[in-house]
C-alpha cells in the first residue's frame, strides 16, 4: 500500500504542529470549553491577531501548492467588490486577503485572519454580479462570525489530530481536490462527525443569514441569493456527470436551505438593478484564460455575439483578449475600436490596446499609452504591471525595474510583480537585486530555503556595502522567525 502523497505528508506535519500550538495557547486542558453562542463572536479562544498569523501561514502554503491566477484586472475587480461588501458587513478585522485559484471549479473558501479564496470558476457560473457577490458575502460571514475558530475550539475538545484534520481538509480541498480534502476532515473526525456537521450547518445558516444582510447593506439584491444558490443545486440535476460543485460540499445546499434562504430575502425590497459592466468583463477574461485554445474562444465570442447575451460591449471585449491571444491583432484592434470609442478611460480597454500594440510588435506605442493613462490613475496596479510588462519587451529594463521598486511599496503582496521585478533586474544587470527579489517571491510561496539561498547570495555580493547587507541579513532574520512559527504551529 502506498503513502499519502508528499504534499499531503508535508500538510499533515505542519497541520499538526499548528494545532499542538492551538491547544497550547487554548489551555493544556479543555475539559471545561464551551463552544460560543452563536453570534457571540468575540468569545473567541484565539485573538484576531493569532487568527491573522494563521492566516498568513496558511496562505504561503497555499501559494505554494495551488495553481493560481495571476491577473491583476481580475484580482483588482475582486478586491474592490470584497472590500465594498466589507464595509457593509459586520466583520472588525478587515486585513483581508484574496486569492484567485485555476481552477473551473464553482468554489470558494474563507480562511481565519481574513484570507478569502476564489475558483476562477465561480465567475462563470455566476451571471450576475448580485449572484457572484452572493458567495463573496457569504464568505465574509464566516469570517465577521469567527466561525472557523469556534470549528477549531470544538476540535480542541477532542484532540490536535482533529484540529488539524480540519486545517488540512479546507486546504486540500482548495489544492488537489475536495475530496482529498473531505476525506482529511473524515478521516480526523472520527466519532465527532456528526457534531461536527451539526455545527457546521449551524455555521452555514448564519453565515447565509448574515451575508443576506450584507449584499442588502451594499446595494445589491438580496433576492440573488437563493436564485444563486438554486441554480448550483439544479446543476446537480441536470450534470450529465453527475458531478456535485465543490462549493456544494463544502457549502452543503439543500431544498430546504434554499427555501430557508428566499424566505430571509423577502424582508428586503426587491432591487432591480443595471447590468454591472466591470463583473461581465471579468467573466469575458476568465473564459478567454480557461478555453482548451484562443481559437475556440474566439468562436465562443463570435456565437455569442450571433444569439443574446447579457452584455454585448463585454462579450466583444472577450473576443478582442481571444483574437489578440490568437495573434490576431488586426482584428482585435477592429474589434476593440467598436466599444472603446464611447469609453476611451476604461482600464480594461487601455490594457487590451496595449496588448494588442504588444502583439503587433510595436511596443513603443504600448508604453506611451499606459504611460498617458497612469498619467490620471497613478499607481493603479494593473496598469502598472501593465506598463512595467511593456517597458521590458520594449528593452528598458532599467526604467521596468524602477517602476516596479515603487510599486513594491505599495503592493507588496503580489507574487507576480516579484517575479517580474526579478527578471527585468536580471536583465538591467542588478544581480544583488535579482536575488533579493527572488527571495521574496519564495517567500510568499513559503520556499523559505530557496529564498535564503537567494538572499545568501545577494549578500556575497555586496562587498562593502553596509547598508544593502544589513537589509539582507534583516530579510534572513526574517525568514529564521518564520521558520520558527512553524515549528512552533
Amino acid at each position: 500500500m502506498r503513502g499519502p502523497p508528499p504534499l499531503i505528508a508535508q500538510l499533515t506535519l505542519l497541520l499538526s504542529l499548528i494545532a499542538l500550538s492551538l491547544l497550547m495557547r487554548a489551555n493544556a486542558s479543555t475539559e471545561d470549553l464551551k463552544i460560543p453562542n452563536l453570534g457571540e463572536s468575540s468569545t473567541s479562544l484565539f485573538s484576531a491577531d493569532y487568527e491573522y498569523e494563521i492566516g498568513r501561514m496558511w496562505l504561503r502554503s497555499f501559494r505554494g501548492q495551488a495553481p493560481l491566477v495571476n491577473d491583476p484586472l481580475l484580482h483588482s475587480y475582486l478586491e474592490n467588490l470584497t472590500f465594498e461588501l466589507a464595509q457593509h458587513s459586520d466583520l472588525q478585522d478587515r486585513r483581508i486577503e484574496l486569492v484567485i485559484v485555476d481552477n473551473p471549479s464553482i468554489n470558494a473558501f474563507a480562511v481565519p485572519g481574513g484570507v478569502i479564496g476564489v475558483h476562477n470558476g465561480l465567475f462563470l457560473y455566476a451571471e450576475t454580479e448580485d449572484e457572484f457577490a452572493t458567495v463573496m458575502a457569504h464568505e465574509i460571514a464566516h469570517l465577521s462570525q469567527r466561525h472557523f475558530s469556534r470549528r477549531m475550539e470544538l476540535a480542541a475538545q477532542q484532540g490536535p489530530m482533529q484540529l488539524a484534520g480540519l486545517l488540512a481538509g479546507i486546504l486540500l480541498a482548495a489544492t488537489v481536490g475536495t475530496d482529498a480534502g473531505l476525506a482529511a476532515m473524515t478521516t480526523a473526525q472520527g466519532l465527532a462527525q456528526d457534531e461536527q456537521l451539526r455545527y457546521s450547518r449551524s455555521n452555514e445558516a448564519e453565515a447565509d443569514r448574515v451575508g443576506l444582510r450584507t449584499l442588502y447593506e451594499a446595494g445589491m439584491d438580496p433576492y440573488a441569493a437563493p436564485e444563486m444558490f438554486e441554480r448550483m443545486l439544479a446543476a446537480t440535476r441536470y450534470s450529465s456527470t453527475n458531478r456535485v460543485p465543490e462549493f456544494m460540499r463544502t457549502h452543503p445546499l439543500s431544498e430546504r436551505r434554499i427555501a430557508d434562504t428566499r424566505t430571509r430575502a423577502m424582508q428586503y425590497p426587491k432591487r432591480i438593478r443595471p447590468v454591472s459592466l466591470d463583473f461581465q468583463l471579468m467573466r469575458a477574461r476568465v473564459e478567454v484564460h480557461s478555453a482548451q485554445t484562443p481559437e475556440e474562444a474566439v468562436a465562443s465570442f463570435r456565437a455569442a455575439l450571433q444569439g443574446q447575451t447579457r452584455s454585448t460591449e463585454a462579450t466583444t471585449y472577450g473576443l478582442v483578449l481571444a483574437l489578440t491571444a490568437a495573434g490576431r491583432p488586426n482584428e482585435a484592434a477592429l474589434s476593440l475600436d467598436s466599444i472603446w470609442s464611447d469609453n476611451t478611460d476604461r482600464i480594461e480597454y487601455v490594457i487590451a490596446n496595449a496588448e494588442i500594440d504588444l502583439a503587433r510588435g510595436n511596443p513603443q506605442r504600448a508604453v506611451a499609452t499606459l504611460e498617458q493613462r497612469l498619467e490620471l490613475s497613478p499607481g493603479n496596479h494593473p496598469l502598472t504591471m501593465a506598463y512595467a510588462d511593456a517597458l521590458h519587451q520594449s528593452g528598458s529594463p532599467h526604467l521596468a525595474e524602477a517602476v516596479l521598486l515603487e510599486q513594491s511599496r505599495r503592493v507588496s503582496n503580489d507574487p507576480g510583480l516579484w517575479y517580474l521585478l526579478a527578471e527585468v533586474q536580471g536583465l538591467a544587470g542588478n544581480i544583488i537585486g535579482l536575488h533579493r527579489s527572488r527571495a521574496e517571491y519564495f517567500i510568499m510561496i513559503n520556499a523559505l530555503d530557496a529564498a535564503e539561498k537567494q538572499l545568501s547570495y545577494a549578500e556575497a555580493l555586496t562587498d562593502r556595502d553596509f547598508t544593502t547587507s544589513s537589509l539582507i541579513n534583516e530579510r534572513l532574520r526574517d525568514i529564521q522567525s518564520m521558520r520558527a512559527e512553524m515549528d512552533r504551529g
